[in-house]
C-alpha cells in the first residue's frame, strides 16, 4: 500500500482533518506514525462506538501504530464518582475489546492505555500547571463546551479537562489524535497551546457524529437516542421501530449508522446489505452501497419499516457475541449498579 492509498484509507468517512497537508507529510516522513483514540468511561456505551472502532481497523491497515486510551481521570472530571471509576474503566476496556473482536480488528496490534497510569506522573502535572497559566478560563471553557457536562458555574475540574486531553497527545507519544467532530474545539485548543510549552502540534482527525434515534446525537446520557450494546433482541427491535425515520427523508440516525458502520463492514467483506420484504411490496432487494439505498429511500421505493426491520436484523447479528459474554454482564452490573 503506497502513501496515497494509506491517506485515502485513514481519511475515509471522516468529516475533517487538521490538516491534510500535514498528514501527507507525516506519511512521507514516518513509516509507522502513531495515532490514539480516547474514550472516557462514563455512561454505558452504545452502538455508535462501532464507528470509531472501525476507523481503528482502517488505521491498522494503513500501518499506523494505534493506541486506545481509557481516560479514567477524564471521566472523573466529567462527573463520574471516584468510587465507581475503576469499575467503569474495567467494563469499557473489556467491552471495547469484544467489540473490536466482533468486527475482526486484530487486538494484538493495539495498545490499551489507562489514563491514570501516566497522568499522575510529576512531569505531566507540571505541564498541566504550565498550560493552566497560559490558557484563560474563557479559553478552556470554550474548548470543553461540547464535550464536558458543565453548568453556568462549572467545576474547576471541568476546565482542566481540555488541558489534559491536549497533553495526552504528547505523553502517549503519538503523531495523530482521532475523535469525534464534537471534540473539535479541544483539538484546536491543543494545536494552539502545545507549542507554547515547546511541544509540536499533532494532526487531528475527526469523524462525523451519528444522529440519535430520536434526532439528537447518539449519546449515553440521552436514553431514547441510543441502543446499548447489551440490549436484547426485542429491545433493539423496539428501539429501532420507534426511531425517527420519515419516509423520503434520509436525515436520520438509522441511515447514518448504515452508512458509517454496516455498509463499511459489508463493503470490506464484498457483501451486500439485503432488505427482506414480501413480493407484494417489491420482494427482497440488495444494496452494494449506502448511496444506492439512500436513493431508493428518497424516491420512496424503500419504506421506513422495511429499512428498520433489515437494520434490526443486522444489528442483532452484530451484537450477538457481545450479549453472550458473561464476563461483560458481570462487569456492567458492577459499573452501573443502578441499572
Amino acid at each position: 500500500m503506497n502513501n496515497e492509498e494509506k491517506f485515502r484509507l485513514i481519511t475515509r468517512n471522516l468529516q475533517e482533518v487538521i490538516s491534510e497537508t500535514e498528514l501527507k507529510e507525516l506519511l512521507n516522513k514516518k513509516k509507522n506514525p502513531a495515532v490514539y483514540w480516547g474514550t472516557m468511561p462514563t455512561g454505558s456505551p452504545h452502538i455508535s462506538y462501532y464507528f470509531p472502532l472501525l476507523k481503528l481497523g482502517d488505521f491498522l491497515k494503513a500501518d499506523l501504530k494505534v493506541k486506545v486510551l481509557i481516560a479514567d481521570l477524564h471521566a472523573a472530571l466529567d462527573g463520574v464518582p471516584w468510587e465507581i471509576l475503576e469499575k467503569r474503566e474495567k467494563y469499557y476496556a473489556e467491552l471495547i475489546k469484544e467489540m473490536l473482536h466482533s468486527i475482526d480488528v486484530p487486538l494484538e496490534r493495539l495498545e490499551f492505555v489507562k489514563g491514570s497510569t501516566f497522568q499522575f506522573k510529576p512531569k505531566y502535572f507540571e505541564d498541566v500547571l504550565k498550560l493552566s497559566m497560559l490558557a484563560s478560563t474563557r479559553d478552556v471553557t470554550k474548548a470543553a463546551s461540547e464535550v464536558v457536562k458543565m453548568t453556568e458555574n462549572p467545576k474547576l475540574g471541568n476546565l482542566i479537562y481540555p488541558i489534559m486531553q491536549s497533553l495526552d497527545e504528547v505523553y502517549l507519544e503519538t503523531d495523530i489524535q482521532f475523535g469525534g467532530v464534537d471534540q473539535r474545539k479541544i483539538l484546536v485548543f491543543a494545536r494552539e497551546f502545545l507549542p507554547k510549552i515547546g511541544y509540536t502540534p499533532r494532526v487531528e482527525l475527526m469523524n462525523p457524529m451519528i444522529a440519535g434515534l430520536i434526532g439528537e446525537k447518539m449519546s449515553s446520557s440521552i436514553e431514547g437516542s441510543k441502543i446499548d450494546l447489551l440490549d436484547d433482541e426485542k429491545t433493539v427491535e423496539k428501539k429501532i421501530n420507534k426511531a425517527n425515520c420519515v419516509e423520503g427523508d434520509p436525515n436520520n440516525g438509522l441511515i447514518g449508522f448504515l452508512k458509517y458502520v454496516i455498509f463499511v463492514l459489508k463493503e470490506d467483506k464484498k457483501q451486500k446489505f439485503t432488505v427482506t420484504r414480501p413480493e407484494k411490496f417489491g420482494g427482497n432487494v440488495s444494496y452494494s452501497s449506502c448511496d444506492e439505498l439512500e436513493r431508493d429511500f428518497v424516491d420512496k421505493k424503500l419504506h421506513p419499516m422495511d429499512l428498520k426491520n433489515a437494520l434490526a436484523k443486522e444489528l442483532n447479528l452484530l451484537l450477538k457475541p457481545i450479549r453472550e459474554n458473561a464476563k461483560l454482564w458481570k462487569l456492567h452490573k458492577a459499573a452501573y449498579p443502578q441499572k
